[in-house]
Order: C-alpha cells, then structure tokens, then sequence
C-alpha cells in the first residue's frame, strides 16, 4: 500500500479553484453595461450577483466571506457513514483565506501539502455562462472581463506551478477564436469552458459544428489542451425535478435526478465528440475532462463500440482508441479509479483534489491511498506525469 513516504517523484494537482475577488467579473467591465452583464445588489443584508437583470442564488455567499471548509463534504461523499443531515457538515465557516486568492499564499500552500504545482479553474466563472445564455454577446462581455481580471490577479502562469485557465465561451465563433488567441499570446497552457452546447445569435449548436472551426482550428494548431470543467451547463431534468444550478442544500434534502447532471453533460459532450469525427479534422487536438466523474466511461465506450459496428467505414480509426488518444480524465476522487485506468489506461488519468471546494478532498495526497493497486510508475503517471503533459504546449 502507497504512503507518502513511498513517492519519489512531484505530484500535480489538476483540479483547483480560486475564490473569486468580489470584483472579478465587474472591474474590467464597463459599468454602463452592469444591468445587462453582471452587477452586485444587496438584498436582505447579503449580497448578491445580478446576471443578465436576475438575482443568482445559485451559491449561498457569492463573496465567499465567510466559506466553508475544504472538503467540508468529504465524509458525505464518502457514503455518509454517520448518517448526517448534509447542513451539518456545512456549519463550520472561516473567513477566505488569502490562499483563496492570492498566488504568493497560494503557493505557500502547496508547499504545506506537499503539491509541486495545481491547476486552477474558476468557482462562479464555471456556473455563470448559462445564466445569460439568451444573450450571447453579454455572456462574451462578461467573460472578457472576467480574463482580464484572471491574468491581473493570478496570471496564467505563475512561477511555472499555477496555471490559471480563462474561461472561452462559443456563444460566439469569432470571440471564442479571438479569445483563445489572446490567450495564447499572455502565457496560458490550458484553456476552460463548460460541457455543453453554446447558445449563439442562431440558437444552440453543437460545439463541434463547422462553424466554431476557427476556435478549434487554433486550438490544433497551437496545441493548447483545451479542458472542460463540470459547470452548469444547462442540463434539463425534464419536469422531474426543478431546473437550475445551486450550490446549496436549502428547501431541504431527498435525492434528485440533478445530482446526474454533471455525468449527463460530459457524457453527452464525448460522445458527440466521437460521434462528429471532430479529431479526424483536428488531429492534433486534446481535450481533459476535468471534475466530471468518470463512471460512465464503460457506458461511454460501450455505445461508441456498438455504433461503430452499425455504421461500418465512417471512421478512418477505431474511435474508441482515438478517445484515448486524444482525451485525459480527471475521475471524482471518489470513483473507481482502476476502472478508468482500465477504460483509458494509466496515461489518460489525472489526479485533481478539487481543493478548496466543499466537495474536495480535505488534503490533496490523501488521494495517494486509492491508487494503492497501481505499478508505480502508473501512480507517477496519474499524479505528475500526465498534468504536466497536457499543460506543455505542442504546436502542429
């Protein structure tokens, strides 16, 4: 069985968030476009974000002041051995830490856990998209803003051990193309947007139709991973629940069919992927899966063999091993971790805690214990290796 004392080489976190500062979306913002973008608005005493002209009560606090504590959530997450009402492992709150929002904190902090780099993705960025879906040009609005704020505070590289990734909306083709390439041009090595299909002027799309080629032709060419990170990404429940993200637990709780809806969206994303040959146009595209889970990669695997087998000659390539060739899959840290090594092999696995989210690991190398069956030079691929792969850049 793995101990820490037992790794000889750095492990890298490939799922972080930041917290967002209270100004993150409004101080690269024109504020005569607040009322259509984003604003604040106190109500009751706390305050609140207004997208699009609606208050958002998708996340309790929005200024994280107080927050909960990482991996808050972990022994819910872990089966709930005690039977506890979910509000209680809520209760605790601290004030945010600097390391929430701050690089130089943030990298004394991966020093205390012992981590040689992270990841970092955004907390509210990633649930905001779909709010103002019905207004394409805002959603670009705001999220210029946001990468604006995001290469200010944190940069996209800070001392080659956090890589920060701006947020690329396709609600519009040439912005998403445009974007990236400011991107690329101040320093980023990965790129993140939501599992979905965008909402443009024309209505949704399909991410993978031609006419978002120039995003994902520069993506090619540049070699840029680009990852696509749980979010809400407007996943209906069809009547069986009440739509909308939330991040909370009020009305109570009993189980819901919303619970599936991340493994819903990525499910739905990597199968199109496959399904639209998007990699026999871009070959030189990589796509990481970050925070989706990964239980339903046999089912994933399953329909695309089956598929193959009743459309015999459209692919070129066995599609099952262009998936593995091309995407890399951080699983929950509570999935079957061998079970995706199986699906993807031990090069296509990443290891992200998730920290500091409620849902995190309370330590990030708590994780060593369940790769406990694994050769270890597999292990090395899982926590080191495979981040660092995806995060060098490899042009056509």
């Amino acid at each position: 069985m793995p101990d820490l004392e037992e790794l000889d080489h750095p492990v890298f976190d490939a799922d972080n968030h930041y917290y967002e500062a209270t100004d993150a979306f409004t101080r690269h913002l024109d504020p005569a476009l607040g009322p259509r973008v984003i604003q604040w608005s106190e109500i009751n005493g706390r305050n609140y974000h207004v997208i699009g002209g609606r208050v958002s009560h998708a996340v309790t606090n929005p200024t994280f002041d107080p927050v909960a504590m990482p991996g808050a959530m972990y022994d819910y997450f872990r089966g709930n051995p005690d039977n506890r009402n979910p509000m209680e492992f809520l209760a605790r709150r601290e004030p945010v830490r600097p390391a929430y929002r701050e690089p130089e904190a943030r990298l004394h902090t991966l020093d205390q856990q012992g981590l040689a780099g992270c990841l970092l993705f955004p907390t509210l960025g990633m649930i905001y998209e779909e709010p103002l879906a019905h207004d394409p040009e805002a959603v670009c609005l705001m999220f210029r803003a946001f990468n604006r704020w995001l290469l200010e505070d944190w940069t996209f590289n800070y001392r080659d051990r956090i890589y920060s990734a701006p947020y690329i909306t396709l609600a519009d083709p040439a912005w998403a193309a445009e974007e990236l390439r400011w991107a690329l041009d101040h320093g980023a090595r990965t790129v993140v947007m939501r599992p979905a299909a965008p909402t443009t002027a024309l209505g949704r799309r399909n991410p993978f139709d031609p006419m978002f080629d120039p995003f994902w032709g520069l993506a090619n060419e540049s070699g840029i991973t680009v990852v696509v990170h749980a979010a809400d990404s407007g996943i209906s429940s069809n009547g069986y629940s009440v739509d909308g993200f939330a991040a909370t637990f009020s009305g109570g709780w009993k189980p819901s069919i919303k619970s599936f809806a991340i493994e819903q969206a990525i499910r739905d994303y990597l199968l199109t992927l496959i399904f639209e040959n998007h990699f026999e146009r871009f070959p030189n595209l990589r796509i990481a899966s970050i925070e989706n889970g990964a239980e339903y990669l046999p089912e994933v695997i399953k329909k695309i063999r089956s598929t193959a087998n009743r459309v015999p000659g459209y692919w070129k390539h066995d599609p099952v091993e262009t998936l593995r060739r091309h995407v890399w899959i951080n699983p929950f840290w509570e999935d079957d971790v061998d079970q995706v090594a199986e699906c993807m092999g031990a090069d296509r696995v990443l290891f992200g805690s998730d920290w500091p989210h409620i849902e995190a690991l309370p330590e990030p190398l708590d994780y060593v214990i369940e790769l406990k069956n694994f050769h270890p030079d597999d292990r090395r691929l899982i926590l080191n290796d495979n981040v660092e792969s995806i995060i060098a850049l490899r042009p056509t």
